[in-house]
């Protein structure tokens, strides 16, 4: 839950602060860079068509890398959706005034939004799950543990393992943002020359590794889901 003072106004009872307001412009951005880079594909690319086919190509080979060719594509879009949200969401902490305008505030660095995308992804990995193997074979795959005596002892522990992954998630990504934000504040206050900037030059290598890390994960945990036995 955000503090009282990030509150920025109200619809009805909804409270809305300056991490959801960030988010909407975020997304409002990657809508418009996305009509603008797909409104008029052309076989010789201009610079933003350019720069979305390659970062497609980048990512959808490295997806098909961790699920295989068939899944990799299948899913792709879900995939890069995370990626392309967390990426911007994290490197928005670097922008001039980060942390200190009334209405903006990094939505990664916040519980309830990484909360918000570990449950996504929970739900992401089990659906997938339910839509490549059937409802049956894929409740069945948390007890096809040999030898059989052990279903009694691993099952209730595969099952605990699914409720902790979104949870880790969240907490993983939060923590590195939260904790990120947090350093480069205080080394602000204390070298206000110099420092800051070098922790903003690696800020944007740290910000594309914890989104990758995140998508990573969750490539794994579908790989996992949609695996035969």
């Amino acid at each position: 839950m955000e503090h009282a003072s990030n509150v920025l106004f109200s619809i009805g009872p909804l409270e809305v602060t300056s991490t959801v307001t960030t988010m909407w412009a975020i997304i409002a951005v990657l809508t418009l860079l996305s009509w603008l880079a797909t409104r008029n594909l052309k076989e010789v690319p201009g610079p933003l068509q350019n720069a979305a086919e390659i970062a497609v190509g980048y990512l959808r080979n490295y997806y098909e890398g961790n699920l295989g060719k068939e899944h990799g594509r299948k899913y792709f879009s879900v995939f890069a959706t995370f990626f392309i949200f967390i990426i911007v969401c994290n490197y928005s902490g670097i922008l001039p005034g980060a942390g200190h305008l009334k209405g903006f505030a990094v939505p990664t660095a916040s519980l309830s939004v990484t909360a918000g995308l570990g449950v996504i992804a929970f739900f992401t990995t089990h659906v997938i799950g339910v839509k490549e193997r059937g409802l049956g074979k894929y409740l069945a795959s948390f007890a096809s543990i040999k030898p059989i005596f052990l279903v009694v002892l691993m099952l209730p522990l595969n099952l605990l393992e699914q409720l902790i992954r979104p949870a880790s998630l969240a907490l993983r990504l939060y923590g590195n943002l939260y904790g990120e934000e947090m350093v480069t504040e205080t080394l602000y206050e204390i070298f206000p020359i110099g420092v800051p900037l070098i922790m903003n030059v690696l800020s944007l290598l740290f910000c594309a590794l914890q989104a990758m890390v995140f998508t990573m994960l969750l490539s794994i945990y579908v790989s996992e889901a949609v695996e035969e036995e």
